[in-house]
C-alpha cells in the first residue's frame, strides 16, 4: 500500500491563518497586540534557521516579536539576568529561549528561570504539572502540533494504541500526557519506548500509531512497522549524500521510503512535525496575550 503523506506544511499554514484571524481580534478588542521574544545563545546553525522562521511566521500572523541574541561566550549570569527582565516586559507574552545552550549553560535553571505564564515551549515545571493534571496552559509545541496533525488527517488518536519512540522533556514525555488524557484528540493508550527498550520493534509492531522522536536517522525500519499504522516522524538527521549540491539532506528517524510502503500514512520530513511546532507556537502565544488582556487563555 501507498501511505497518505501527512503535509504538516499545509495543515501549520492553517492554523498559522486561524491565528492571525485570533491576534486580528484581540486587537480590536483589547488593544492588544501578542508579542513573543526569542532569545539565541551562540552561533547554531539549526537554531538560527528555526529562530528565523519563527520571527517570519509572527510577522505573517500580526505578531510582535524580537531576537535577542547572546555571544556562545553568555555567562549563566547574564543569560538569568536577561530573563529575568522579559519576564517584566509587558510587551513579550511569550518568551522561548532557544535550546540547545552552550554547554556551561544549566537548561534546567533558565527554564526554572521563566515566568510559567510567558513560557510557551511549556517546558517550566508548572507547566508540566498542569498537562499531567490535566489543565494545561502550555502543551509544548511539538507534541501540540502532533496531536493536531493526527486529529486534522482523520486519525485521532482516541481509542488507539499510540507508541512513542523516545522519552525527552521535550517531546516523548509530554506527549505521552497529552494523548492519554480523557479530552478530545487524545485517550489513546501510550506506550513510551527509549533507548534502554530491549527490543523496540517488538513494542512499535504492536502500534496503530508510531511517533519516533529517537534522534537516530532511519532507526524506525519498515520490519518494525505493523501493516495499515499511522507513523509521525519527528527526527531531524543531516546525512551525507553526494547527489545534493550540499553534500548532505535531511531525513528522519524513520526510513521513509520503506515504511511508507505498510503504513496508512506517514508525516514527511522535511515539511512534517517541523512547521506544525512553529504553528502550535504561536498558538500558546495568542492564548498568553489573551489570559494577560484578562480574558480565559482557550
Amino acid at each position: 500500500m501507498a501511505a497518505e503523506i501527512i503535509d504538516g506544511r499545509q495543515m501549520a499554514a492553517d492554523v498559522r491563518a486561524e491565528v492571525a484571524e485570533g491576534v486580528a481580534a484581540l486587537r480590536s478588542e483589547s488593544g492588544v497586540t501578542p508579542g513573543l521574544a526569542a532569545v539565541l545563545v551562540g552561533e547554531d546553525p539549526a537554531s538560527e534557521v528555526y529562530i528565523r522562521n519563527k520571527r517570519l511566521a509572527c510577522d505573517e500572523a500580526g505578531m510582535f516579536s524580537e531576537t535577542l541574541r547572546l555571544g556562545a561566550s553568555t555567562s549563566q549570569a547574564e543569560l538569568m539576568s536577561l530573563v529575568t527582565r522579559l519576564n517584566a516586559d509587558d510587551r513579550f507574552h511569550g518568551i522561548l529561549v532557544q535550546l540547545p545552550l552552550p554547554s556551561h549553560i544549566s537548561e534546567g535553571k533558565v527554564i526554572m528561570a521563566l515566568d510559567p505564564d510567558k513560557d510557551v515551549d511549556g517546558l517550566h515545571p508548572v507547566n508540566g504539572g498542569r498537562l499531567t493534571a490535566g489543565a494545561p496552559r502550555f502543551v509544548p509545541a511539538t507534541p501540540a502540533g502532533i496531536q493536531t496533525m493526527l486529529v486534522r488527517s482523520g486519525n485521532d488518536p482516541g481509542g488507539k494504541h499510540v507508541v512513542i519512540v523516545g522519552r525527552s522533556n521535550i517531546v516523548g514525555k509530554p506527549l505521552a500526557a497529552l494523548l492519554m488524557q480523557k479530552e478530545p484528540g487524545a485517550n489513546a493508550t501510550v506506550t513510551v519506548c527509549h533507548t534502554g527498550t530491549p527490543d523496540i520493534g517488538a513494542m512499535t509492531r504492536q502500534a496503530d500509531i508510531v511517533v519516533a522522536a529517537i534522534g537516530r536517522p532511519r532507526a524506525i525500519t519498515a520490519d518494525m512497522v505493523a501493516e495499515g499504522a499511522v507513523v509521525i516522524d519527528v527526527g531531524i538527521n543531516r546525512i551525507d549524500d553526494s547527489s545534493t549540491k550540499s553534500g548532505t539532506r535531511l531525513v528522519g528517524d524513520v526510513d521513509f521510503d520503506a515504511v511508507a510502503e505498510k503504513a496508512k500514512a506517514i508525516s514527511p520530513v522535511p515539511r512534517g512535525v517541523g512547521p506544525m511546532t512553529i504553528a502550535m507556537l504561536l498558538t500558546n502565544t495568542l492564548k498568553a496575550a489573551r489570559f494577560a488582556a484578562g480574558g480565559r487563555p482557550e
